[in-house]
């Protein structure tokens, strides 16, 4: 652990409430996680966790799916897309360089099915049992098929934020930005 990552580590368990961590960690879910596995993230107890994790889907900011063999908690998906599209707006980005940013994403998707004859992150997986791979090789196609994901997301998130950007638009723009 670098002396940064220590140093706001500590910074959040010091001016953070355990609620405030919840919330922080339920910010970033990418997947269904247990409560046990979000209060561990939080740094606290499992019952304060819950009641928290309950009143955030009482408020519809998670969802909780009881179907398997332990209760999960997943964000609203469509609410973490708005709200990033939302920030891709205000963030001072124009629509144009939001475009090359998308353009550049797909690109690099299609380098990748180009490079290895495939369509998706999951077929990159599946020629991970060729036996002429070696581990640097293996990593290398695993990291790969998370970048691409997460790539993925991406486009989908900015495309959306592209193709509502008159929508997205604050409701007051500050007075300079008018001129």
């Amino acid at each position: 652990m670098t002396k940064d990552e220590s140093s706001s580590e500590n910074l959040m368990g010091r001016q953070t409430t355990g609620e405030d961590r919840v919330r922080m960690v339920v910010r970033q879910l990418s997947e269904p996680r247990t409560a046990n596995w979000i209060a561990s993230e939080a740094g606290w107890s499992h019952e304060p966790t819950k009641r928290v994790l309950e009143r955030l889907v009482d408020d519809g900011i998670l969802h909780r799916d009881d179907s398997g063999i332990h209760t999960t908690y997943y964000p609203d998906y469509r609410r973490q897309a708005i709200q990033e599209a939302m920030r891709l707006r205000d963030s001072g980005h124009t629509v144009e360089e939001l475009t090359d940013r998308l353009a550049d994403m797909k690109a690099q998707i299609r380098d990748w099915e180009g490079e290895f004859h495939i369509e998706s992150p999951n077929q990159l997986r599946g020629t991970l049992a060729e036996e002429s791979l070696d581990a640097d090789e293996e990593n290398r196609r695993r990291e790969i098929a998370r970048e691409w994901e997460h790539l993925q997301r991406r486009i989908e998130i900015v495309g959306f934020a592209i193709r509502e950007w008159d929508f997205l638009t604050p409701t007051t723009e500050p007075a300079e930005a008018s001129s």
